[in-house]
């Protein structure tokens, strides 16, 4: 993902030069701003940049993932709590909307907020005033600018009673919509550039070059995971190069055989008309490729480039293939039996548990090796 530190948006299409135009607009205005787009297209960049924009420039740009933290947290990191307020609760704390006090505030992610969350910040919104969790009086009014964004549709979860119309007009007074990497293919060859000197420079490497070859099919492929994917796809191809041109052959398999297929005018076998999801892309990888959930999936969720969503339908993939079985599902994701309770806690932390009754009938498509002497 173009990250804030990149500290600009790369690209020269008219989408990007109306997302640059809107940035100006917002900046020049203390209005909450609202950033949609999907996964990986740069939010937290066009969120800084409106902060960097600001009167506010030099006080605090804060951020919070609201997908990122428990339900049972979300209230405490927003609002601060006081001392014996929970369990490990040793000291009073501020929250973020303390700490951004002059400056501002970036929630990432806000359609993933509860309900109960959703009333509580608008219940900030219309007062300033702060609470924090276990105290029983509220605190003096902060002045902070908040900027949201998300890549749900808020509408459609209005529709479906999971957010509260009265929130999302007070976060939309401004508008800013990031288009994906597939609506604008002629950015793709400055953000390789970019990211190929970059990465070069990150891992002490030289800079690869890409064959013509390479460089089309990078260009003409639908990025599904947006900036985030090319860069991470990048990255490895920078550490694997060492400097040498960089072929077809150098390419992940995704990317070339869908544009070989796209190429041929073939028709789409269905395994490339319809891409697997990150989901299915994971479970293959630690199934067949016998990789740890904890490298494969853990660290990117905690980094963020994984959804709840991502890893909710991975559980449940495995759940259908185990028929409900959360011990078996462990050693089917290659996570060692004593992490068993370190896996569930991860999951019911961050609301991914998934309840196992809807798995319990129906044949498994594809059975889980018998566990062997040494593990029977």
């Amino acid at each position: 993902m173009q990250g804030q530190n990149s500290g600009r948006l790369v690209g020269q299409s008219t989408a990007i030069r109306n997302v640059l135009d809107d940035v100006a607009c917002a900046a020049a205005t203390e209005a909450k701003v609202l950033i949609t787009g999907e996964s990986g297209v740069g939010k937290e960049v066009v969120a800084h940049l409106v902060h960097l924009g600001s009167r506010r420039a030099s006080a605090p740009f804060v951020t919070l993932n609201c997908a990122g933290v428990p339900e049972t947290l979300l209230e405490s990191e927003l609002f601060g709590h006081t001392r014996g307020s929970f369990t490990g609760a040793s000291r009073d704390r501020n929250g973020v909307l303390e700490m951004a006090h002059g400056g501002t505030l970036f929630m990432d992610e806000v359609g993933e907020m509860s309900l109960r969350m959703q009333a509580l910040l608008l219940r900030f919104l219309e007062t300033g005033e702060i609470q924090r969790v276990g105290s029983s009086e509220r605190r003096q009014i902060v002045n902070v600018r908040l900027v949201t964004a998300t890549n749900r549709d808020l509408m459609q979860q209005i529709r479906n009673g999971a957010f509260r119309e009265d929130l999302y007009y007070r976060l939309n007074v401004i508008h800013v919509s990031i288009p994906p990497l597939r609506q604008r293919r002629e950015d793709v060859p400055l953000l390789l550039q970019h990211f190929l000197t970059r990465c070069a420079t990150e891992h002490g490497a030289p800079v690869p070059e890409l064959s013509a070859d390479a460089l089309r099919c990078l260009t003409d492929y639908a990025w599904p995971g947006n900036v985030r994917e090319l860069r991470n796809v990048i990255e490895r191809l920078t550490v694997r190069a060492r400097g040498r041109v960089v072929g077809l052959a150098d390419l992940p398999p995704e990317i070339v055989h869908g544009q070989a297929v796209a190429a041929a005018g073939l028709p789409a076998p269905a395994s490339l008309a319809a891409p697997p999801s990150r989901a299915d892309a994971l479970y293959e990888r630690m199934v067949c490729g016998l990789e740890s959930f904890w490298s494969l999936v853990y660290d990117p969720f905690m980094d963020r480039d994984l959804t709840r969503d991502d890893l909710r339908a991975l559980v449940m993939k495995g759940l259908h293939e185990t028929r409900g079985n959360y011990v078996m599902l462990v050693r089917l994701f290659n996570v060692e039996q004593k992490d068993y309770k370190r896996f569930l806690n991860f999951l019911h932390k961050h609301g991914c548990h998934v309840p196992v009754a809807p798995f319990r009938v129906g044949a498994v498509r594809r059975p889980v090796a018998a566990p062997t002497a040494a593990t029977a």
